[in-house]
Order: structure tokens, then C-alpha cells, then sequence
């Protein structure tokens, strides 16, 4: 297939705001992709898994959460190493490969029959995820100019946050009007539109020549590094706790009836798209105090909805504020990684996302573990409450560290970080 090549022009704003919107579109069937599976657990629980449903209800709907933590892993693995690989390939050719393969794979999710090779579905599909936002992350900040990094990651992340909006109470509507794989082969359709508007409207641009595996992966032997994904796989955690059990958390404790499920996920919906602009704008002030202040947000919304989730407006309140706080720490973390990253800015720009979806998976698993162990569906909130606080810890002593260094008169090499994360 020969791809256009508008080459090294200049763009005009319309032409910059069509190709943005086409990243962010992206953004919005990976955020269909990834969160369906939250509203649809029980359905999803009953096909794949009936004998064990018919035995207890909990047990089937904490084993169907396998589903979201293989989609999570996928993103894992796939980030770092398809980030790391392809780093010199023209971007736009990229996205193309990279969304050819989520429509394949969501395709597979929908049509294949057992809940085991489901399990490999999900996980394959994902493993474009991570490398899809890093790419589409570096390609919106050179479109919106300097000084909007952080901005220009919230816009392609704006595509994930407002599907939780529309797309995922859309969809699970649909799932539970028409059946679970229906809504995944709805969420096929949306990636090969996408396809389509990225192959009119993203302007070619070149990878990086200079770039090659093993320059990439040296970004593992940084220490900040490590400190910024676990920043991100553990203190998201909290998030994951809550949303991949909530349409069992708003039925069984709120006792909702299962039509207002689509309702609870657009709070959450609502919630993610104002914390990640705002995450985007105050991350290009100060990526410090941003994350400290999203961290404070997040924990007392986790303690608020800990404490009133079995009331309707406790619940929406609730929810609403955790998508805002985590929402908005997504752009920081990865403001943060690619600060410390400094030349491997290809793979930083990915593993924001295997951080994210290591927590994911950790609260996926944590909550089900609570769930089946007779914990009960608000456990997984207090999970994340311990997640998040230990996610925080692990940002305190991070900044720390780039203190006492600045303090030995040790120069700090990503500049412009530095002066975020110092605040000297």
C-alpha cells in the first residue's frame, strides 16, 4: 500500500485540528476497547463462563476479570517492545499497522467461542495499545508546537476519556440489548473509521532515524525510570480497583437495576475527560505539584466512595471524582517519564501505558481476590485507596531524589523536567 506523503509542510490550523481529531479518535475505540469489558462483566461472566455463573454469581464475575487483566498485560508487554522496534518507522505508517491490528484483534475477541481463547484475543488486541498512544502522543505535540507537550498528550488521551462518555455506555448498552460480542464487533467498526482518518488526515512524518533498540531500552537503566512506572502501575491501581467491578459494585451494594449500569459509567465518563484537560494544562506548569495534587484527590475520593457507595448520589459522586483524579494523572505520569527518559523518547512515550495497565491488571486482580475471598464488592475500593497511597510514596520519594541530587550540584540531564520536578 503507498501511503500520502505530505512531506515537511506546513499545515493549516484546520488541517492540524482534522489530523488531531483523527489520533483522538483512536484514543476512543482504545478507550471503547479497554472499558467495555466493566459494564459487560456479568454478561460476559454468564456466556463464557455458565457452569461456574450457575454456581455462584461473584466467583463468575471475579474470574471473568481475567479478561480485563489479559487486556492489560497485553498492553504490558507490547508497549516497550513494539516502541522499542519500530521507533525509526515513519509514524503514519505506523498507526496504519498499529490499527490494522486492533481491528483484527477486537474482531477475534467478538467470534471466538471459549472464555480461554478470549482470554488470547484480549490479549493479543492489546498489544498495540501502548505503542498506538506513545506514537499518536509524539506526532499531536510536534502538530501543536512547543511548550504543549503535555497538552498534546491529553488531546490524542481525550479520544480514551470521552469514549467513557459516549462509546463505552453506548456500547454496553448495545451488549446488553444485543449481546456482548456485538459490542466488541462495534468496537472493531470504530478502529477500521479510525484507520481511515488516519490515512487522510495525519501528516507523513518521518521516526527517528537516530533511533535503535538499544538506545530505546536504555531508558530501563535509569533509574527515574523504574520510579515513574511504578509511580504509574501501582498508584493507578486505585482506579482499576473500582471500575473493573462497578457495574457489580452499583447493582449488589447501590442496588441499582442493571439499565442504569451504562448511567454509573458515564459519570465515571465525565469525570476522566475533565481531569485529563486539566491533568494536560496544569502537568505543563508543574509536573510535581500536579502529581501531588491528583494523588490527594484521588485518595479522598476513593474514602468518600468507600464510605457511601451504597447510596446513588454517593456512588456517582464517588466515581466521578475517581475518573477526574486518575484521569488527570495520566498525562502527568507521562509528562514525567518522558522528562527522565531524556533520548529514548519513543519507548517513554509508550510505557506510560504499560505502567497504567500494570495497575490494570494489579487492581483487577487484587479486587477480585477480595471479591472471591468473600470480601465483598466494596473491598476493591479500599484496595485502591492502599494502591494509591502507596503510588504517591513511591512520586514523594522520586522527587526527593532529584533534590538531593540538584543539591550535590549534580546536573540533571532532562532539563525542563528538572525544573518541573525540582521546583528549585
Amino acid at each position: 500500500m503507498t501511503l500520502p506523503n505530505d512531506g515537511p509542510t506546513t499545515l493549516s490550523p484546520a488541517r492540524i485540528r482534522f489530523a488531531l481529531l483523527a489520533l483522538a479518535l483512536g484514543g476512543f475505540g482504545i478507550g471503547s476497547t479497554e472499558f467495555v469489558a466493566m459494564g459487560l462483566l456479568p454478561n460476559i461472566a454468564l456466556d463464557l463462563l455458565p457452569e461456574l455463573s450457575a454456581q455462584s454469581t461473584a466467583a463468575a464475575n471475579a474470574n471473568a476479570g481475567w479478561i480485563i487483566s489479559a487486556y492489560a498485560l497485553g498492553v504490558v508487554v507490547g508497549a516497550p517492545t513494539i516502541a522499542a522496534a519500530a521507533a525509526r518507522w515513519p509514524r503514519k505508517r505506523l498507526l496504519l499497522a498499529l490499527l490494522t491490528a486492533f481491528t483484527i484483534g477486537t474482531i477475534a475477541s467478538a467470534v471466538l467461542p471459549s472464555f480461554e481463547l478470549v482470554l488470547v484475543a484480549r490479549f493479543v488486541s492489546a498489544l498495540p495499545h501502548g505503542a498506538y498512544f506513545g506514537i499518536a502522543s509524539l506526532v499531536a505535540a510536534s502538530l501543536m508546537g512547543p511548550g504543549k507537550r503535555a497538552r498534546g498528550v491529553a488531546l490524542v488521551l481525550s479520544g480514551l476519556t470521552i469514549a467513557n462518555v459516549i462509546g463505552v455506555p453506548a456500547i454496553t448498552w448495545l451488549g446488553q440489548l444485543a449481546g456482548w460480542r456485538t459490542a466488541y464487533l462495534a468496537v472493531a467498526a470504530i478502529f477500521a473509521l479510525t484507520f481511515v482518518a488516519v490515512l487522510i488526515a495525519v501528516p507523513w512524518q518521518a521516526g527517528d532515524p537516530g533511533a535503535t533498540m538499544k538506545r530505546e531500552l536504555k531508558a530501563f537503566t535509569r533509574a527515574q525510570v523504574w520510579f515513574a512506572l511504578g509511580i504509574g502501575a501501582v498508584g493507578f491501581g486505585g482506579l482499576f480497583a473500582v471500575f473493573s467491578y462497578v457495574a457489580p459494585l452499583a447493582t449488589e451494594v447501590t442496588g441499582l437495576p442493571q439499565e442504569l449500569v451504562p448511567v454509573v459509567l458515564v459519570a465515571i465518563g465525565v469525570g476522566m475527560t475533565i481531569g485529563n484537560l486539566a491533568g494536560g494544562r496544569l502537568a505543563d506548569w508543574s509536573v510535581r505539584r500536579s502529581m501531588y495534587l491528583f494523588f490527594t484527590v484521588l485518595a479522598g475520593a476513593l474514602v468518600l466512595l468507600g464510605f457511601t457507595a451504597s447510596s446513588p448520589i454517593g456512588l456517582f459522586t464517588g466515581v466521578l471524582l475517581v475518573g477526574a483524579a486518575s484521569a488527570a494523572l495520566s498525562p502527568t505520569i507521562q509528562a514525567r517519564l518522558m522528562d527522565v527518559a531524556r533520548d529514548s523518547q519513543s519507548i517513554a512515550a509508550a510505557l506510560n501505558h504499560s505502567a497504567l495497565n500494570i495497575g490494570n491488571s494489579l487492581g483487577a486482580l487484587l479486587g477480585g481476590i477480595a471479591i472471591a475471598g468473600g470480601l465483598g464488592y466494596v473491598a476493591p475500593i479500599w484496595i485502591g485507596l492502599l494502591l494509591t497511597v502507596a503510588g504517591a510514596l513511591l512520586a514523594a520519594v522520586s522527587f526527593a531524589l532529584d533534590r538531593s541530587r540538584v543539591r550535590r550540584g549534580v546536573t540533571v540531564p532532562y532539563a525542563t523536567g528538572a525544573m518541573h520536578a525540582v521546583e528549585s
